[in-house]
């Protein structure tokens, strides 16, 4: 199943990883998107769905080699690395661009939404009634995510495994943002920011050779619910790729209609002139709200004043349809040289 892969595609896959990485962290992206558009998805599901009975077979027997190359294992390490990477660094550097320079942040994944629509849609020709119905109803429940409201957080380590499992589907089906589900579910700073900031401290203090958090209560606290975060995410990334792979399978055509229309419905939730704000619960804890009647006040602004400001951001958003139609061009090149 693995192909031969030069230096320059694992560099390319890891880069991709990312992309992904970094795209899974921000409300209202997707990282299948950039899987979809720079053309490794169907691999990816595919990959996926070999963790299966006899993955764990090959594995408990001591079959590792056989166990690596039955999962395409190098593609998917190649690929995860990039998305541990990104967590830990382009994650923090995003979270700066979009503390510092939000409107200029969307705007390039404005424009990068728009790029995926344009990409997935022009090779698209099996148009139909249900296509259409597909279509439409992947485009309304986009929507109609982006009208809810955050619920409060919930540190309940059973709601945290769920949390892991629905936030995962947005590696697996492009157009639906697992980051903003968290948000809906109200456990996006807790499970994306401060558990991941504690892993990321824990490991500088151990490398330091100081193991002082072993007696931090919030410390302990916060790696137990990303274990059981990962724990859920991991769950959810393989049942999800199987039932996508199968879906892909037999119903290709009304499934890439959704996926259109899924996309379509998250540009109101990355349109960059929205305000995105911090409301504090009733336990003191800042939770990220973008999303309910914040957007729908931005919608009566539609078009934004005429400054130099906005047209900055015009820029950045046809900088991000740029970017798409490059992944396109390479993974257009790539699938040609592997053919």
């Amino acid at each position: 199943m693995q192909s031969t892969r030069t230096l320059t595609d694992k560099l390319f896959l890891i880069l991709k990883g990312l992309g992904m990485g970094a795209a899974n962290k921000v409300p209202g992206v997707s990282g299948g998107v950039v899987a979809f558009v720079a053309g490794f998805y169907e691999e990816f599901i595919h990959s996926l769905k070999r963790v299966n009975v006899t993955a764990f077979k090959l594995f408990f027997n001591g079959r590792f080699k056989s166990f690596f190359y039955y999962i395409n294992g190098r593609f998917l390490s190649l690929l995860f690395f990039g998305m541990l990477v990104s967590y830990f660094s382009v994650s923090k550097i995003l979270d700066y661009f979009i503390k510092h320079y939000e409107l200029y942040v969307w705007s390039v994944f404005f424009g990068m939404i728009i790029g995926s629509i344009y990409y997935i849609s022009k090779d698209f020709k099996d148009w139909k009634i249900t296509t259409y119905v597909a279509l439409l109803i992947g485009a309304l429940i986009g929507i109609s995510i982006s009208f809810l409201d955050p619920a409060m957080e919930n540190d309940n380590l059973w709601f945290v495994f769920l949390c892991g499992i629905i936030s995962v589907s947005g590696m697996t089906l492009p157009g639906f943002s697992g980051s903003f589900i968290l948000i809906l579910l109200g456990n996006y700073v807790l499970l994306l920011v401060d558990s991941v900031n504690a892993l990321f401290d824990t490991f500088y203090e151990i490398l330091g050779g100081n193991f002082s958090f072993i007696n931090n209560t919030e410390r302990v606290r916060m790696l137990k619910v990303l274990f059981v975060f990962t724990l859920g995410s991991v769950v959810g990334l393989v049942s999800f790729s199987h039932i996508l792979s199968y879906i892909l399978k037999h119903y290709k055509s009304v499934t890439t209609a959704s996926i259109i229309g899924f996309i379509v419905g998250s540009l109101g939730v990355v349109w960059p002139w929205k305000e995105t704000i911090f409301k504090t619960n009733n336990l003191g804890v800042k939770s990220l709200d973008s999303g309910g009647k914040h957007i729908i006040e931005n919608y009566k602004r539609f078009i934004p004043e005429l400054n130099t400001e906005t047209f900055i951001a015009i820029f950045y958003i046809i900088a991000g349809i740029a970017i798409v139609l490059g992944l396109e061009w390479y993974g257009r090149k790539t699938r040609q040289t592997h053919a």
